[in-house]
């Protein structure tokens, strides 16, 4: 796993098929928050809407940091695929 304190916000999180994911909002314990603007809506293949939630990536498929980019140890599908939604209320 890549040192977790060189993800900034605003960061671009890429999967490992160079495919953009989202944007990161900010880590938040052992995952990383992404932006609710940019959280992963354009991924193709991703089942249902995911517009308008903030969508969170485990740190454990972060496999480098590196400039703006965090990069993902998995292709965008599948990264997609582990998100976790966060909880209305």
């Amino acid at each position: 796993m890549a040192d977790a304190s060189a993800i900034r916000e605003h960061m671009e999180v890429i999967g490992a098929d160079g495919v953009h994911v989202g944007t990161v909002d900010h880590v938040e314990g052992d995952r990383i928050k992404l932006t609710k603007k940019d959280s992963g809506a354009e991924i193709e293949g991703a089942e249902g809407s995911h517009a308008g939630h903030h969508h969170f990536i485990s740190l454990g498929l972060v496999a480098d940091v590196e400039g703006d980019q965090v990069r993902l140890s998995a292709n965008a599908d599948v990264a997609v695929s582990f998100e976790e939604e966060e909880d209305a209320g």
